[in-house]
């Protein structure tokens, strides 16, 4: 499509022309390909962006270095009456972290990350757990073994001892900012497991601290 990504300390700059893209993506291709995925399973599912019935209302993001990434959604309000309506109908919401803005904004489009957004959504929600599916093991220790349960302080000594670095840093704090609203459980899942979902919700007994395979569970 032509439309060219740069980055900002190490941040995606979203341009006007880069969230339409995204929303075209995202919104279409891809949502309704995971709601269709449930429902041919057997499930109900209804694919939504985050500008439907102002569903993730966000401001301008600012990073904490001041750069201007465009139109980088930071989500401040989730619209829980409508996911409360749809889940107490059986259905399943797949959102997709397009954000609209707020007052004289409200016709911004937003491109917000899609941890955060999924964070946010489980805090607001209360929700009793929240998996973050990625591409590596979990969290790992400096002699590269998995770390399969760690409290929010552990995250914080482990980052300081920079033990956690890099990109795992956003992931984790996406997961303690999650816990701190009112999750109870994060997973910082391998999606390269079978079934990892499965593995993880069903896992763990009555503790629901799944099946200490799959990833790094955080709780407070």
């Amino acid at each position: 499509v032509a439309v060219e990504s740069r980055f900002e300390g190490g941040m995606r700059v979203s341009s006007k022309e880069v969230v339409e893209v995204a929303e075209m993506v995202l919104c279409g291709n891809v949502n309704k390909q995971i709601s269709s995925g449930i429902c041919s399973a057997g499930g109900k599912a209804i694919g939504l962006s985050g500008r439907d019935a102002d569903l993730l209302q966000c401001v301008k993001l600012i990073n904490k270095d001041g750069i201007d990434l465009g139109n980088v959604g930071d989500v401040k309000v989730v619209n829980t009456d409508l996911l409360e309506d749809l889940l107490d109908l059986g259905i399943t919401p797949v959102v997709s972290p397009i954000g609209t803005g707020m007052g004289d904004e409200k016709d911004v489009a937003y491109n917000c990350n899609a941890d955060v957004a999924a964070g946010r959504i489980a805090g607001e929600l209360r929700a009793s757990r929240v998996l973050f599916l990625t591409d590596i093991a979990g969290v790992l220790d400096k002699e590269k073994n998995l770390l399969k349960e760690l409290s929010i302080q552990d995250v914080n000594n482990l980052i300081i001892d920079e033990t956690i670095t890099g990109g795992m840093i956003p992931k984790v704090t996406y997961a303690t900012d999650a816990i701190q609203l009112g999750v109870k459980g994060a997973f910082i899942t391998d999606g390269r497991v079978p079934h990892a979902v499965l593995k993880e919700i069903l896992g763990g007994g009555a503790d629901g601290k799944g099946s200490g395979e799959g990833g790094t569970i955080i709780t407070k």
